[in-house]
């Protein structure tokens, strides 16, 4: 329960608004690169290289219209899936800001790397005359990225949500003195993740060093702090709520006492739940920071917003975050 039908209805606002505007936005980039892409037809070959081969030769061709209908169809199903998800899904800042995110930095990659492609054939007879387009991944890569973080950044929090019910009687709890502090902390990290992410960034090393485009090692350096900021993460439950926070010191999220309607133990599938691991979106809305399949904690929370963290000893955190938000409520 929450304090009643008015925030609830803001939230649902906000959730269609910002799953609105993204996915409008994401469209009329795929658009707009169509139609620049377009405007440079009389000076490309027919047909168009679209794909390359691990030599960086052109080794697939079609012709411009087909290219560019693949590319703006495929771009538009994944714009659409991922603005349903923030509209549907977006109970919680946190879900609308990685779903707003993705959504641009998707619509952007595709759009930059569409047009990185057919530029390098600008001015041929013969698109197998075409050079590599290392060039063009790398910028597709990092000036989709800086967007998107922005776009997630810039779209504002929830407010306040309290509680108008106590912490359910059948949650577990711990013996507390009226007047006891307590304190938890745990931590979570490494897992399946950040082994494939290691492969991902050694393949991007090699290819660089094979291929000769040196362009490849930024987003191989990219990965590295993406991997360094999403697969360590130190969890605490105190006075004030949960937090947990990246060992780089963000990402970082707080759920303090009054908004807590319940904390408990779940069985966490990284991939079957969230498809994948690190700090995701799962079904319902569910945010997860997930680094491995086994316990979590799950904490309900007001507004139809939830977290799990998988991490050892979950129990306990679970036990002292209801005990220290039912004393929080009763001094209100």
């Amino acid at each position: 329960m929450t304090t009643g039908t008015e925030p609830a209805r803001a939230q649902r606002q906000r959730m269609r608004l910002v799953g609105l505007a993204v996915t409008t936005c994401g469209l009329a980039i795929l658009a707009l690169a169509a139609a620049v892409a377009l405007s440079w037809r009389g000076d490309l070959p027919d047909p168009v290289a679209t794909h390359w081969g691990a030599q960086g030769s052109p080794d697939g061709f079609m012709s411009l219209g087909a290219f560019l209908w693949a590319g703006f169809g495929s771009g538009a199903l994944l714009v659409l899936g991922f603005g349903a998800v923030t509209t549907l899904w977006g109970q919680s800042a946190a879900s609308r800001r990685i779903g707003a995110g993705t959504t641009i930095w998707l619509a952007l990659f595709l759009a930059l790397l569409q047009l990185g492609t057919l530029h390098v054939q600008l001015g041929l007879a013969d698109a197998r005359e075409a050079g590599g387009i290392g060039g063009a991944l790398t910028l597709a890569t990092v000036a989709s990225l800086v967007p998107a973080v922005l776009v997630g950044l810039l779209l504002p929090g929830d407010p306040p949500q309290p509680a108008d019910a106590p912490v359910s009687p059948e949650a577990s709890r711990v013996p507390l003195a009226p007047n006891e502090r307590a304190v938890w902390i745990g931590h979570t990290g490494a897992g399946p993740g950040i082994a494939l992410g290691a492969v991902a960034i050694v393949v991007l090393v090699a290819l660089a060093v094979v291929s000769g485009v040196w362009g490849l090692l930024i987003v191989a350096a990219l990965l590295v702090g993406v991997f360094v900021a999403m697969f360590a993460f130190t969890v605490r439950v105190d006075e004030t709520g949960l937090l947990v926070r990246s060992s780089a010191g963000w990402p970082r999220t707080h759920v303090p006492l009054d908004e807590v309607l319940r904390a408990s133990v779940v069985q966490v599938h990284p991939l079957r739940e969230f498809g994948g691991w690190g700090w995701r979106v799962g079904r319902g809305g569910r945010v997860g920071i997930v680094l491995r399949a086994g316990e979590g904690l799950l904490v309900e929370r007001t507004g139809g917003r939830s977290i799990v963290v998988t991490v050892a000893d979950a129990g306990t955190a679970a036990a002292l975050l209801n005990t220290l938000a039912d004393r929080h409520r009763r001094t209100l």
